[in-house]
């Protein structure tokens, strides 16, 4: 889920680098945004990074990279997780705040503890507290439940320590997934699932940590990641 002006960034990014061959530059940005600063678009370059659509190259000017694109703009669909992070665009400063209210269905899921999103921690069974998420964020089928991340090893998917995520419960998972996996029934992590032939492996979205191999009857798949809620 990206704000009109998230969009719009990665709309001119990528328009820039099939025409040019290279991205356009920060004041290219905000003139064609009609942004009164540059913070803005940092603050947007910032938002497409963590959500994964974009990655920036270290020691090379313009150094922006597509990484993939939303349906909306002629990429594939998403495989796996992408974060829909719940958040909004802030007013530049100088300007306004005067975009008015929408009403936004929501409804309440029960937090279930915490998840490891890292070293493992015990399996999760218990109800902590309950979290309002966006009827949107759960409107497909099946019951859905929330979980406190615990952890660094998401963090190339997006997804960082304290942040809220939404669980689709299931049992079943396509390689990519980012899924609750209940590890020899003691333990839970959140980590991509990837089958490979009897045994599955549980990948981490952080170079710090290594994938994990297991028999395919140590692994259960408690739920698939949907949506994510972070607070500032």
């Amino acid at each position: 889920m990206l704000t009109k002006k998230q969009l719009d960034l990665l709309d001119y990014i990528n328009k820039c680098i099939q025409r040019d061959g290279v991205p356009p530059s920060f004041d290219e940005m905000k003139e064609a945004l009609d942004l009164r600063s540059k913070s803005g678009i940092h603050r947007l370059i910032t938002a497409l990074e963590e959500r994964g659509f974009i990655r920036r190259l270290a020691h090379r000017a313009r150094a922006l990279e597509i990484v993939k694109l939303p349906e909306s703009l002629g990429g594939a669909p998403a495989h796996g997780f992408t974060p829909r992070v719940i958040e909004g665009d802030r007013p530049e400063a100088g300007q306004p705040a005067n975009a008015q209210p929408v009403e936004v269905h929501a409804m309440e899921l029960p937090v279930m503890g915490r998840i490891a999103a890292g070293v493992p921690i015990e399996a999760i069974n218990h109800v902590s507290h309950n979290v309002a998420v966006p009827g949107a964020m759960v409107s497909g089928q099946g019951n859905h439940y929330a979980l406190e991340v615990k952890g660094d090893s998401m963090i190339e998917a997006g997804i960082n320590d304290g942040d809220i995520v939404v669980i689709r419960e299931t049992s079943t998972a396509d390689n990519g997934d980012i899924v609750v996996a209940l590890v020899e029934d003691q333990e839970a992590t959140l980590k991509r699932f990837f089958r490979r032939g009897g045994a599955i492996a549980l990948e981490a979205a952080n170079p710090a940590y290594e994938t994990r191999v297991l028999p395919d009857d140590k692994v259960k798949v408690q739920g698939r990641l949907v949506g994510l809620i972070r607070s500032y």
